[in-house]
């Protein structure tokens, strides 16, 4: 074991992090994390700011073999210049980004995953009783996503670049008590997404489940991913701007 393991600290050139560091600034400084905390199932939007060795304790997790595992990442994939582009990008450069990407996912995806999930507790939901739960959180997600998305682009993003323009005392604490509400939205989310992945037993479909059954299961699971990475992009580094 190196003295970095012993130190519980990992260092590679300007990037260093360590079992104190908070799990969302770990991605922050290196993205590429965000894949293998999704594999741990470490949470690093609603749940990003605690330490890693907190976060890793709470699933059961070593700090020691954690920060192993970052360090071998870290040298696999070194961190390009690219891959902060977002932490330095302007506030209007990210709030196009999000809604290009994310908030266009959402629109375009949900209606297809929700045929999906209705044809298969309409089908299998007799014989598999987790399936009436999974139809009713995903669509109590469904509706939340929408309408917390189309809420952004109305409102809570254009007062927030306003700001930036003319920065004044009374529009920040507006914006502020706007943010918290936003960031309990998310919470919620999350809060809905740990439900499904546990009524979905991590997503895993039975040895019986047909291909319609199957690709649902990866298309939430698929969900659950971009929501994490859009969730982290606004909590960790858009909000953060006005707090």
């Amino acid at each position: 074991m190196t003295a970095k393991q012993l130190n519980n600290t990992v260092t590679e050139g300007s990037v260093h992090f360590s079992g104190e560091a908070m799990v969302r600034d770990i991605v922050l400084q290196f993205p590429k994390a965000a894949d293998y905390f999704k594999a741990q199932r470490i949470d690093f939007c609603c749940g990003g700011a605690k330490p890693l060795a907190e976060a890793a304790t709470e699933k059961g997790l070593d700090t020691g073999a954690v920060l192993q595992d970052l360090n071998k990442l870290l040298a696999e994939h070194p961190v390009l210049e690219e891959d902060t582009a977002w932490n330095e990008a302007s506030s209007e450069e990210l709030v196009d980004f999000i809604i290009n990407k994310h908030h266009r996912y959402l629109r375009e995806e949900l209606p297809l995953i929700a045929q999906n999930v209705t044809k298969v507790f309409r089908v299998h939901g007799e014989d598999s009783p987790h399936l009436a739960e999974m139809y009713r959180l995903f669509h109590t997600l469904r509706e939340e996503l929408l309408e917390h998305t189309a809420k952004e682009e109305e409102s809570e993003f254009p007062k927030m670049l306003a700001y930036e323009k003319n920065p004044t005392e009374d529009s920040l604490t507006e914006l502020r008590g706007l943010l918290r509400t936003l960031e309990a939205e998310h919470d919620g989310a999350g809060d809905i997404l740990r439900e499904l992945r546990r009524v979905t037993n991590d997503y895993t479909p039975p040895e019986h489940a047909c291909t319609t059954y199957r690709l649902t299961y990866a298309r939430l699971e698929e969900l659950e991913g971009m929501t994490f990475e859009h969730v982290h992009l606004e909590n960790n580094i858009l909000f953060l701007r006005y707090q």
